[in-house]
């Protein structure tokens, strides 16, 4: 049974076997929670099927958060995307997707969070435009979700995905890390380009701080999200070109705990610095909450 606290030995065990990440985890937790294929895989289809909705959902045009700080940025980037853009409707779809269900998100609604819910948008916005704008099986995205997770196991077992311990980069950059792996397997990469992917999207962001407005996962959050859709894909184009990654992936996450645990608490999700400190971030926080 695999423990997740190496993705090089997920990728030594998927290689040696002659098959994917996703199907090494499958019949893996299959075995240690003594359940089905079947059911697991129905249970990821059902985590699929969320994470349409709250892209659907989320990308309303009068869709408002609580507070107000967010919402209506993902409908309007559905709508400029039909123009093309800059780097086409097929990215800008994405960032669509990603700003659609962290919004949802911020306005209580259901999601799921992967790893969190702070970044909840960047599986979603990647895994599902290559489902849906590529035309690629359900199954395949499916299948995916499982390579993430796994990945994302990993993470939080070396080192975290927690805002509070390590800084946004532990929740957009895990986020980010295990999109960048799951849109690698879509592709067809092998299981060690998974891996440079994964370690290539975490360097790509390491160092990024949780400074939450007002200690809500709103501003810079949802914004984050999109951010975090751009480096996934940079880093599974590079990875599927065959690049790799200098630095082996289990070192990079070794360093992002380290990076994490050298983070000043102002900068862990208290609200206390960062953005959060600016005066328009303070006066946002009087306003909201009457302090």
């Amino acid at each position: 049974m695999l423990e997740y606290n190496s993705i090089a030995v997920l990728v030594e065990a998927a290689t040696e076997q002659n098959i994917t990440i996703s199907e090494l985890v499958l019949n893996d937790q299959a075995e240690q929670t003594e359940t089905s294929r079947e059911d697991l895989i129905t249970h990821m289809r059902d985590n699929l099927h969320v994470m349409q909705d709250a892209v659907k959902e989320g990308s309303v045009q009068n869709l408002k958060s609580t507070s107000g700080l967010t919402g209506g940025d993902a409908y309007k980037m559905r709508e400029y995307s039909k123009t093309g853009g800059l780097c086409g409707s097929f990215f800008g779809n994405s960032l669509a997707r990603a700003l659609a269900v962290s919004e949802y998100n911020a306005a209580m609604g259901k999601i799921v969070a992967s790893p969190t819910a702070g970044s909840c948008g960047i599986l979603p916005g990647t895994v599902l435009s290559l489902m849906e704008e590529r035309s690629l099986p359900e199954d395949r995205a499916v299948m995916a979700l499982f390579t993430a997770g796994a990945f994302g196991m990993v993470i939080a077992t070396k080192a975290s995905i927690s805002g509070a311990q390590g800084g946004c980069q532990a929740e957009c950059g895990s986020a980010s890390a295990m999109a960048a792996a799951a849109m690698v397997e879509m592709a067809g990469g092998s299981p060690e380009m998974c891996a440079h992917a994964c370690a290539i999207a975490i360097k790509n962001q390491l160092g990024l701080v949780c400074d939450p407005i007002a200690g809500l996962v709103e501003v810079p959050c949802v914004k984050r999200n999109a951010g975090g859709v751009a480096c996934a894909f940079t880093a599974a184009e590079l990875a599927l070109a065959g690049i790799k990654s200098v630095i082996p992936v289990d070192e990079v996450i070794d360093a992002m705990r380290e990076v994490g645990d050298s983070m000043p608490c102002a900068l862990k999700e208290t609200a206390m610095g960062g953005l959060a400190a600016t005066p328009t971030g303070i006066r946002l926080k009087q306003e909201i909450f009457g302090e």
